[in-house]
């Protein structure tokens, strides 16, 4: 059984907006949410003799930065996946969800409550996205195999970890924008043979 635990990204410096691709910087807050969540989970670890055996990150330094530490701090190798990167959003990169609701209302309105339809202006669609994240996991299922890792940390963002969610739990891609990823927040997933995943667990 391989164990991924997927760790999102902490507060950055472009919170509150459509971040996407955009290779923006976490805060002091952001780095500190991550890494209370990390000392938990190795505080756990020890007393179960189970810590991480490798990292994967996205390459965004909201991911990367804070993975190269872990991985220094753990001796453990670190490998960065570009397809673990965070949905392009297009014309609404970096972009305040209020004022893209000032002056696209309606279609902000449709790609909320039915991404895989709508798409925003020259965007990443979900069924992309959706192929990308698939084979991210396909990839880290084979080194996970070849090296007899079982157990790695993911650090990556918040599309990812609701998109593994829904296929988890099988519920529609429509229903991604209705799953829950806490900034610096752990969820737990099994890699099944065929790299299917199963939930775990979720902070």
């Amino acid at each position: 059984m391989l164990k991924i635990d997927l760790l999102r990204h902490g507060e950055t410096t472009l919170s509150h907006t459509l971040r996407g691709s955009t290779d923006d910087d976490l805060t002091e807050l952001g780095w500190s949410q991550m890494q209370q969540t990390i000392d938990q989970s190795l505080q756990a670890a020890m007393q179960q003799q189970a810590a991480w055996d490798v990292i994967f990150s996205s390459p965004l330094k909201r991911c990367r930065l804070f993975a190269e530490t872990v991985a220094v701090q753990q001796h453990k190798p670190i490998f960065y996946d570009a397809d673990l990167q965070e949905m392009h959003f297009g014309d609404w990169e970096a972009l305040p969800t209020q004022v893209i609701y000032e002056n696209e209302p309606e279609l902000l309105a449709n790609f909320w409550q039915q991404p895989t339809v709508f798409t925003p202006p020259n965007a990443e669609n979900m069924q992309n996205f959706h192929q990308r994240i698939t084979k991210s996991m396909v990839n880290i299922q084979q080194q996970m195999l070849e090296n007899g890792w079982q157990h790695a940390l993911v650090v990556t963002h918040g599309g990812v970890i609701k998109l593994l969610k829904c296929i988890a739990l099988n519920y529609r891609l429509d229903d991604i924008l209705k799953m829950t990823a806490e900034l610096g927040q752990l969820n737990s997933f099994v890699i099944q043979d065929n790299a299917s995943v199963h939930l775990l667990k979720e902070e």
